[in-house]
């Protein structure tokens, strides 16, 4: 008779800063027949999640940077969504389980834990987990265009929270200015980048220059227009966080940089366009 061959044991991804913890679990898990690759840190955990396969990932929540767990969690979701997912609490927070749920975490285990059970729940886990649904992948371009009204709601609520910018009575048509057509000029910026020699592949922009001229009359500081425009950084990137799921994380970094790339370009034609302005009045 021909022997059969044992089943390929599953791939692990445990990720602990704990050394002690990372070791234990590690051992246990070998012992019970799973193949264990170890990271300590986020970024270790990145790129391994981008080098190698994994049928499953077991993540610490609460690693020395806040949210770092959650990271590592959305990173695998994404690269290899049929991974099994368990995120370790030391507390059972309603915020963090609420948050993991969003990210679609298959378990959260509550630190302390039986880690002789942690082979078992894994191994039930990987016999009844149904493959995940897969989304269109967009990128950033794509999201960007068709969130521009929420993009231009959310920056005007932080506006209207800052007390450097409210200070300013105006309408909420004039606070938002040009907001959706630099968006726009964004949106269309990133469906366009490509790898360039150039330092930047910013155009120039009518919408930016308007702004700033705007922005003079309305009674803007030239300090109001830096702040301003750190606040669509801000709202930018929390419309991205919360279309997580749709992200191409192949284009990703390309993308994060053309953004801070054409943002940076918009503020200085609007401060470009401010100056004109006021040179003109003072000429007047």
């Amino acid at each position: 008779m021909t022997p059969t061959e044992p089943p390929a044991a599953h791939k692990v991804l445990l990720v602990d800063d704990d050394d002690a913890v990372r070791a234990m679990m590690s051992a246990t898990l070998e012992r019970k027949g799973f193949d264990v690759v170890t990271a300590a840190c986020v970024t270790e955990a990145l790129r391994l999640i981008t080098t190698q396969s994994f049928d499953v990932l077991i993540t610490d929540l609460h690693m020395p940077n806040p949210g770092d767990g959650f990271t590592v969690v959305t990173a695998m979701r994404h690269c290899q969504p049929d991974a099994l997912t368990l995120l370790v609490s030391g507390y059972p927070d309603v915020q963090s389980a609420m948050a993991a749920i969003l990210l679609e975490a298959d378990e959260i285990i509550v630190k302390p834990f039986e880690i002789s059970r942690l082979a078992e729940l894994v191994r039930e886990k990987t016999l009844t987990r149904k493959p995940a649904a897969r989304l269109e992948k967009e990128r950033l371009g794509a999201i960007l265009h068709r969130c521009v009204e929420s993009i231009v709601e959310g920056w005007l609520v932080r506006a209207k929270q800052s007390n450097q910018l409210s200070r300013l009575k105006l309408s909420d048509d004039q606070r938002t200015g040009h907001l959706s057509k630099l968006v726009e000029d964004l949106a269309l910026r990133l469906s366009q980048s490509s790898a360039s020699d150039k330092d930047s592949d910013a155009s120039p922009s009518p919408a930016a220059a308007a702004h700033g001229e705007l922005r003079y009359l309305q009674g803007y500081t030239p300090a109001m227009l830096v702040h301003e425009s750190r606040i669509l950084q801000v709202t930018i990137f929390a419309t991205l966080q919360s279309n997580l799921e749709y992200l191409d994380f192949s284009l990703l970094l390309p993308d994060v940089m053309a953004i801070a790339d054409e943002i940076d370009s918009q503020l200085t034609q609007s401060m470009d366009g401010y100056m004109k302005a006021m040179q003109q009045s003072a000429a007047a």
